[in-house]
C-alpha cells in the first residue's frame, strides 16, 4: 500500500458544511445590519410621529391664537369706548327731565343706544350687579365698605359703576360698596 498524505486520509468536507462555514459571518454581519436597520427605522419613525404631532399642536394653536384675535382683537377700543358710555349716561341723567333740554336728551339717548348696540354686537356684556348679590372679587372692584342690617354681610350693598365684560374676559370690574355685619 502506498502512503497517503495527511490530506488524502481526512474525510472530504461535504459542500453544506462548507457553505454554512462560509456564511456564518456573512448571516451574521447581515443580522447586525438588519437590526441597525430595524433600529434606525424605528428611531426615524418616532422623530417622524414627533414631528407630525408638533406640526398638529402648531395648526392647533395658530387656529386657537386667530379665534383669540377675532374674540379680543378690539378690547382696546372697547375697553377706550366704556368711558364714553359713561359720559353719555351721565350727560342724560343731568339733563333730566328739563323741558328745555328735551331735544337733546333725545338725542343723547339715541346716541347711548347706537354705542350700546355697538357693544354688544361686539360681545360686550354689562356687569350690573343688584343690591344683595354676592360679592365677587373677580368681577366687582369694591370701593368701600359700609354697615348694613339690609343685606348680609360681603353682599353687595350699591353700585357705584357698572362694569363691562368681552366674550367672558373682564374689560373694567363694575365698582360695588359691600355690605359688612353691623357693629355689636
Amino acid at each position: 500500500m502506498e502512503h497517503m498524505n495527511d490530506e488524502q486520509t481526512k474525510p472530504a468536507a461535504s459542500p453544506e458544511a462548507d457553505a454554512n462555514a462560509a456564511t456564518l459571518d456573512p448571516v451574521q454581519a447581515l443580522q447586525a445590519a438588519l437590526a441597525a436597520a430595524e433600529a434606525k427605522a424605528s428611531q426615524n419613525w418616532d422623530s417622524y410621529l414627533r414631528a407630525v404631532a408638533e406640526q398638529d399642536n402648531i395648526r392647533k394653536r395658530g387656529q386657537r391664537d386667530v379665534e383669540q384675535a377675532h374674540k379680543f382683537g378690539v378690547e382696546r377700543l372697547l375697553s377706550d369706548l366704556v368711558p364714553v358710555k359713561d359720559s353719555l349716561e351721565m350727560a342724560l341723567q343731568s339733563l333730566g327731565d328739563k323741558p328745555e333740554a328735551a331735544a337733546l336728551a333725545t338725542g343723547v339717548q339715541m346716541t347711548l343706544k347706537l354705542l350700546g348696540s355697538a357693544l354688544e354686537r361686539q360681545g360686550v356684556k354689562e356687569i350690573d350687579p343688584a343690591k344683595g348679590d354676592a360679592f365677587d372679587p373677580e368681577w366687582h372692584e369694591a370701593m368701600a365698605t359700609q354697615e348694613s342690617a339690609d343685606v348680609p354681610a360681603d353682599a353687595i350693598l350699591l353700585t357705584v359703576q357698572r362694569g363691562y365684560a368681552l366674550n367672558g374676559r373682564l374689560l373694567r370690574p363694575a365698582r360695588v360698596l359691600v355690605a359688612r355685619a353691623p357693629a355689636k
